[in-house]
């Protein structure tokens, strides 16, 4: 697997490491425990069918021959493997909540060792709004920033043609899909010029679910997220939320009242964002960034992973199963009702995911699946 791993990780752990990752029911969450708790991934996968009867199904890890076919598809599409604990991980990212434990990109890995900053706003944004995007993206990337998006249309699109080539886009489908395909060559000059980054395997065609998990990458590589113009239902405001969660500064720039493209950038500034109207602004705010953002429009974020001792107090599944439905509930509400241990109420949880019978939310809740 050349490429795929540096020389701190062996082949046959990388190769696991992706095999445990594309397993059935295994996320950033359960992956993080499943590693802390058994050392390698190798050791994970051959725990996962015991883990799985525990929470009360049999369980099957990926097969050998399919990421087999998913590391020939990488290396077809001229990209390589990132680890989350390997060098040239993005140092910001790696300190988000949930970030994804490998990453597939093509080009400058180096961008994102960069100051960087995410710009986001609508697809069908207003001629003025996208020229705006675009020389706040140039005037960044002469500053030394390196912009963040999403590659979408409008905003996304300008913000990357103006910071070209100091350019970070993050991507919905698989490293070898262009999405939007009006995109393609874009996306093309960013896997060649700048960086491009995917956590879907090759292959994969865009769903909805993975456009939030797209946005929690793009606020998670940024100090600070930057709205240019979003209406007030708009994914953009999902990346500004994410971004306030992770501890980023969030930005927004203030549109007219009449223009229902500008209501989501005021309710932003309303609920605590920083109002800017120049990109030396937002080069103030972002300049030596320290993790205390000036912006109020945050939440505080979950250990995504609490630490998990080798000696565990376990906890049934069974009896943390008993307590959960299908409405979402904070994992310390379990461990303070059932009076087990936090440890014992996480690999309870890791194996009833695993079993396919737990769903996690956003702020460290869980649910029935």
């Amino acid at each position: 697997m050349t490429g795929a791993a540096t020389s701190a990780l062996s082949q046959d752990e990388a190769f696991a490491r992706i095999r445990l990752l594309r397993s059935p029911n295994i996320g950033p969450v359960s992956y993080a425990l499943l590693l802390q708790r058994f050392g390698t991934a190798t050791a994970a996968l051959e725990a996962l069918p015991d883990l799985g009867k525990r929470g009360g199904r049999s369980y099957r890890a990926a097969a050998s021959d399919a990421i087999e076919r998913e590391v020939e598809a990488v290396r077809a599409a001229g990209a390589r493997y990132q680890f989350h604990d390997q060098p040239g991980y993005p140092a910001l990212l790696a300190q988000a909540p949930g970030a994804p434990p490998i990453l597939t990109l093509c080009g400058d890995v180096a961008l994102a060792a960069r100051p960087c900053v995410a710009m986001v706003g609508a697809r069908n944004a207003s001629a003025a709004a996208v020229k705006l995007a675009r020389d706040f993206a140039a005037a960044l990337a002469e500053a030394g920033f390196a912009v963040v998006s999403g590659l979408a249309r409008g905003i996304d699109g300008a913000a990357h043609e103006g910071a070209l080539p100091h350019t970070i886009g993050v991507i919905a489908s698989g490293i070898d899909i262009a999405y939007p395909p009006q995109h393609a060559d874009l996306q093309e000059r960013i896997a060649c010029e700048g960086l491009l980054l995917a956590e879907q395997p090759p292959g994969t065609e865009p769903r909805g679910s993975h456009f939030p998990s797209r946005n929690r990458i793009i606020a998670g590589l940024a100090a600070g997220t930057l709205v240019v113009e979003a209406a007030v239902r708009s994914g953009s405001l999902i990346t500004a939320r994410l971004a306030g969660e992770a501890g980023r500064e969030v930005m927004a720039i203030p549109g007219s009242p009449l223009e229902p493209r500008s209501h989501g950038c005021n309710h932003l500034i309303r609920e605590g964002a920083v109002l800017v109207q120049s990109p030396e602004e937002v080069i103030e705010l972002l300049t030596g960034f320290d993790g205390a953002p000036r912006s109020t429009f945050r939440e505080c974020g979950q250990e995504f992973a609490p630490p998990m001792p080798e000696e565990l107090a376990h906890a049934e599944p069974a009896a943390i199963a008993d307590r959960l439905t299908s409405a979402p509930v904070a994992v310390d509400e379990l461990i303070r009702q059932s009076g087990e241990s936090a440890a014992g109420v996480q690999l309870a949880l890791l194996e009833l995911e695993i079993a396919g019978r737990l769903e996690r939310h956003a702020g460290g809740r869980v649910s029935l699946r």
